[in-house]
Formats: C-alpha cells, sequence, structure tokens
C-alpha cells in the first residue's frame, strides 16, 4: 500500500493529500499515519509548506468524516430504539444507555468528536452516532477540524522528524493503536458475557 499512496502523493501534492485523508475516512485501512507522514518527508524536503499540509489534510479528513456524518443524519432515532430493543444483546445496548448518549452528544457532543479524532477507528466511526443524535452541521465541522488538525500535525511532525523512516511512525503509534483496539475487543466481550438490559 506504501508505494502507491508514496507515488500518488509525489504526483498529486497538496490536492493527493487531501483526496487520501478523506478517502481514510471512509475507507480506514488507509492510515493517515503513512498519508500525513509522508507529507511530513515532504516538508524536510521543501516539497510541502507545513502550514498547507495540514490544511488541506484537514481538510480531506473533514470531508470524509461529513461522509459518515450525513448518513447518520439520515437514520431515524425512532427507528434505532426498536432495532436496539430487538437486537441490543449483540450491541449491548438497551434503549436506556442509547437515550444517555443521546444526552451526551446534546451537551458534549463537540468533545466526543474532539478527542475521538485521536483513537484509531473510533476516529471515523464516531461521526454515525454524531449525526444520527442531532449534532448540529456546525459544532460537528468545528469539533472535527479542531480534531484532525492537532492529529495531522502531530503526524507531519513525526514524519519531518524521521524523514525517510517514516515508515517507523508505525513502530510508534502502531502499538498503542493495537492496544486501543484489544481494549476496545476485551471490553465488547466481556460486555456481551455480563451484560443484562436495564429495560424490559
Amino acid at each position: 500500500m506504501s508505494s502507491w499512496v508514496t507515488d500518488l502523493i509525489e504526483q498529486g501534492g497538496y490536492w493527493a493529500i487531501a483526496l487520501l485523508m478523506a478517502l481514510e475516512n471512509i475507507f480506514p485501512p488507509i492510515p493517515s499515519e503513512l498519508i500525513m507522514g509522508l507529507g511530513g518527508v515532504g516538508v524536510g524536503q521543501g516539497t510541502f509548506h507545513p502550514a498547507w499540509l495540514v490544511l488541506v489534510g484537514t481538510i480531506g479528513s473533514l470531508a470524509g468524516n461529513y461522509v459518515w456524518f450525513m448518513v447518520g443524519r439520515h437514520w431515524n432515532e425512532d427507528d434505532l430504539r426498536a432495532f436496539v430493543r430487538k437486537h441490543g444483546r449483540w450491541l449491548t445496548l438497551d434503549v436506556e444507555t442509547v437515550n444517555r448518549i443521546d444526552r451526551i452528544f446534546d451537551d458534549h457532543g463537540q468533545w466526543v468528536v474532539f478527542f475521538a479524532r485521536f483513537i484509531p477507528n473510533i476516529r471515523t466511526m464516531i461521526s454515525v452516532p454524531a449525526g444520527l443524535f442531532g449534532m448540529s452541521h456546525k459544532r460537528f465541522i468545528l469539533a472535527t477540524s479542531a480534531g484532525a488538525a492537532v492529529w495531522n500535525s502531530a503526524l507531519v511532525y513525526a514524519g519531518y522528524t524521521l524523514q525517510q523512516n517514516v515508515e517507523n511512525i508505525g513502530q510508534y503509534l502502531g502499538p498503542v493503536s493495537l492496544g486501543v483496539i484489544g481494549l476496545l475487543v476485551a471490553v465488547y466481550v466481556w460486555r456481551i458475557i455480563f451484560w443484562r438490559p436495564k429495560e424490559g
């Protein structure tokens, strides 16, 4: 994967960064660490300006997340609650929990979306409930852009620092990402075993 990503960035410059970051947030297996890390290498080589690089990467991130936000917007909360009543066991959700999540997004949705930008896989998935539970477009755009800008800046700096060893970013972030994913899986299995609905 890294070779064609490298070739595309070399040929497309800023446009390629924006496109790849949008795709990364629609189809997560394309790693943002590699995309923005290679951009950081380009900063060291004089190909990119760091501010413009972070900007276009953030625009791409926002565009990809906005797709999932609009998917969530087109779902119906009542249909979700009906689905949870029927299949909540496998989601480890009950209607009371759904209502609580709804209130959290009403009160603190911007912070949920902001901090989710730093969690692998969750940073894309969070856009769906943000749309589903009626988070405003303005709050979503601001929170997503702010979180993506911080994350992308960190990746650009890492790529600039490591230069041609950019793939080593994965050696630092990879174990953290796997640890987070492993923890989420463990929590899910634990909840499946011990979960009981609060609503009969």
